[in-house]
């Protein structure tokens, strides 16, 4: 915000300018990375750059290592080769007991939801805040009430998972993934679940959360939602990840 004054005989007449400065701000770096799996190679040689407030699709066909490169980036895979720094912390030294913090700065959303099914919708919100250091009761129910209104389902608290739609445990799921305020989310494969016209919804909330300035990385093999909802597309095909142009998907 810059104010800027002008004096003209007895009146003094301010100016406010507002000034959005949009800096480069690198959350994830790969350099030369080689990802294995139950001592596999899945993927490698991968070298990426990814930038604050991005939306990057991984496309790939089953097995390809879309889920395994994912699961790298949030230690759920031992980086083994190579460089790798996400959200200012190193894959390569990362410590076990580290972990949990390094996933209280990335939002993960699954496509099976992995909702505590004998819990409300509420209880499953406090277990990931509990979980994660929070102990205040009006600051946790502050906080569930904020993210579940940012993906459409404030009024669905008390609900238990059985009673809703995939659709609507979609965005619970995605609701859980903004609790802590991550820098970045990871969603795997999370409309491979639902029907056509509730992934375009669920793909419709992760935008706005992306908008808002999240950073999102999604892996899909549903091409139509690319399509539709344009955006930069990685490729994971014989070992590499590649950038693509989505009309040769």
């Amino acid at each position: 915000m810059i104010e800027i004054y002008f004096e003209s005989n007895r009146y003094l007449i301010t100016f406010t300018i507002q000034i959005n400065f949009i800096m480069s701000q690198t959350v994830l770096s790969l350099k030369e990375v080689t990802i294995y799996q139950e001592g596999r190679k899945i993927l490698s040689h991968i070298n990426l750059d990814v930038q604050h407030g991005e939306f990057i699709y991984i496309i790939g066909k089953t097995g390809s290592g879309k889920s395994s490169f994912l699961k790298t980036l949030y230690a759920d895979l031992p980086l083994t080769e190579g460089e790798a720094h996400i959200v200012d912390f190193d894959l390569a030294t990362l410590k076990e007991k580290d972990i949990p913090y390094l996933r209280r700065k990335i939002g993960i959303v699954f496509q099976d939801f992995k909702l505590l099914p004998d819990r409300s919708i509420k209880d499953n919100m406090l277990f990931v805040l509990k979980a994660t250091g929070w102990v205040e009761k009006e600051a946790m129910e502050y906080k569930i009430d904020e993210v579940l209104d940012k993906v459409g389902m404030k009024d669905f608290l008390n609900k238990m998972p059985h009673q809703l739609s995939g659709g609507e445990q979609q965005r619970v799921a995605i609701a859980r993934a903004l609790l802590n305020d991550p820098e970045f989310i990871l969603a795997d494969e999370p409309t491979g679940n639902l029907d056509p016209q509730t992934s375009s919804e669920v793909l419709e909330v992760l935008k706005t959360i992306n908008a808002n300035g999240k950073t999102i990385i999604m892996a899909t093999h549903d091409y139509a939602l690319l399509m539709k909802f344009p955006s930069k597309t990685l490729k994971c095909e014989d070992e590499r990840i590649f950038e693509v142009v989505q009309r040769s998907v």
